[in-house]
């Protein structure tokens, strides 16, 4: 790998572990994370995660959503890995999918005393609520913030171990050695 290559995966790595510090810090239980750039990039596949699995039936409609939401990340993460051998760029999805889990969190702990506003202006309690009816369907319900604080749990755990994982690969890159960068032009 070369040089500029490196520290620039090192200089994302920092970025992404400081920005963990307030994904993982957002208080799950009053879904702040709904306020955050990532949940705006996650709430359209989730969105179209139930357009998507549309035909399979209401269940798999209603949970389409939080389906898609962590299967892009880590199908992104295979790709990475199997396809492109960049075991750095698999950690980085894998560091997505768990930003998933924790943006999934303050959904599911909603779900016992819906609050959140959801996209079609209403909560829980006035309109649908994927993780009302998913629990539900369960007999799980009763249990939602429990259920709730340990996705939340889940989702920090797998951010960290992303994160030491991209740490970790870039360690390896760096006891190999870096090349030189060649500017445009050379050989």
């Amino acid at each position: 790998m070369d040089a500029a290559s490196f520290y620039g995966r090192c200089a994302a790595l920092v970025l992404l572990a400081l920005w963990s510090w307030f994904l993982i810090a957002y208080d799950y239980r009053y879904a702040e994370i709904n306020g955050s750039f990532m949940h705006n990039i996650l709430l359209p596949i989730h969105e179209a995660g139930h357009v998507l699995f549309m035909p399979f039936g209401e269940f798999l409609m209603i949970s389409g959503g939080s389906l898609l939401q962590l299967m892009v990340p880590l199908g992104i993460g295979i790709a990475f890995y199997l396809k492109q051998h960049d075991n750095f760029g698999a950690a980085m999805a894998v560091w997505w999918a768990s930003v998933s889990l924790v943006d999934l969190s303050a959904y599911i702990y909603d779900s016992l005393h819906p609050q959140m506003i959801m996209v079609g202006g209403h909560t829980g309690e006035t309109g649908p609520h994927d993780w009302i009816y998913l629990l539900g369907s369960f007999g799980q319900l009763p249990h939602a913030q429990g259920i709730g604080a340990f996705v939340h749990a889940c989702g920090a755990l797998f951010m960290i171990a992303a994160l030491l994982w991209g740490a970790l690969v870039l360690w390896r890159q760096k006891q190999s050695g870096l090349k030189e960068s060649k500017g445009p032009g050379s050989k």
